[in-house]
């Protein structure tokens, strides 16, 4: 072999290392790019115990701090599958959610909440009845949560519909569950329709607090858990446009 071709051989076999360097590098790089872009999938799930060592206020705080990261777009990304095959031999949810069936009120989500975190009971107004009094008591006394959210919010169809005084159907005896409210602000100052949005708002959270009475009243069994420390009850006010989870205080709502 001469000079100029021996060069040659030698010039193009470290021109092809050199390439066959550089594409690894670069695909290690794009590796590690890709590794940096994907979110961590959460695959826990609460357990017994973790229920048992979560006071109310730490769930109440853990709602809120989710309803926080929901607001910001920074909700924790979760293995749902992975969670759900955790769950199927059991469950220990932290809390209950009473809430209305409004499509714009998806309870878990505004929470940022994974499969097995949350018992939800959902009915326009969420208002109380023997069915929803005896899952929010299966969901306390058996399963354990230590927490019961009444939520309301923003712009309720059921709520406007009571004070339009609809009347329709089974629809009827629904609204009559929100009359009280109603009627307990009748000293309201100002509009008292529905195109008052202060006025519905105040109604909306009057509601809330008027079911937690009733859940109270007609539930030994939660009385009793409430009175142990055992169950912390809350009534509570989500803002549409805010995407905001707001707590009512009880005693600004009272009434006889």
């Amino acid at each position: 072999m001469n000079l100029p071709h021996y060069f040659l051989i030698l010039f193009l076999s470290l021109f092809i290392i050199s390439c066959s360097n550089s594409a690894e590098h670069r695909e290690a790089k794009s590796n590690e790019t890709a590794a940096a872009l994907t979110p961590l999938l959460i695959k826990d799930v609460m357990t017994a115990d973790k229920q048992h060592d979560m006071s109310g206020d730490d769930i109440v705080a853990d709602l809120m701090e989710g309803n926080r990261r929901f607001m910001e777009s920074k909700m924790i990304q979760r293995d749902h599958m992975a969670q759900l095959g955790q769950l199927a031999s059991g469950q220990h949810p932290k809390a209950v959610v009473l809430s209305c069936i409004d499509s714009r009120v998806p309870v878990e989500q505004i929470f940022d909440q994974g499969v097995g975190d949350l018992f939800v009971v959902r009915v326009a107004g969420n208002i109380d009845n023997d069915h929803n009094i005896a899952s929010l008591e299966y969901g306390c006394k058996v399963a354990g949560s230590k927490v019961i959210i009444v939520l309301g919010h923003e712009q309720c169809g059921a709520i406007k519909s009571a004070v339009k005084g609809v009347d329709m159907g089974n629809i009827t005896e629904l609204l009559n569950h929100m009359k009280p409210a109603i009627e307990h602000h009748r000293d309201f100052e100002g509009d008292q329709s529905v195109d008052n949005h202060d006025f519905l708002e105040i109604i909306t959270k009057e509601n809330a607090v008027m079911t937690l009475d009733d859940i109270r009243r007609e539930s030994e069994i939660l009385r009793a858990l409430e009175d142990a420390g055992e169950l912390k009850l809350v009534a509570a006010y989500y803002d549409l446009d805010e995407g905001k989870v707001y707590l009512v205080n009880e005693a600004d709502y009272q009434f006889d």
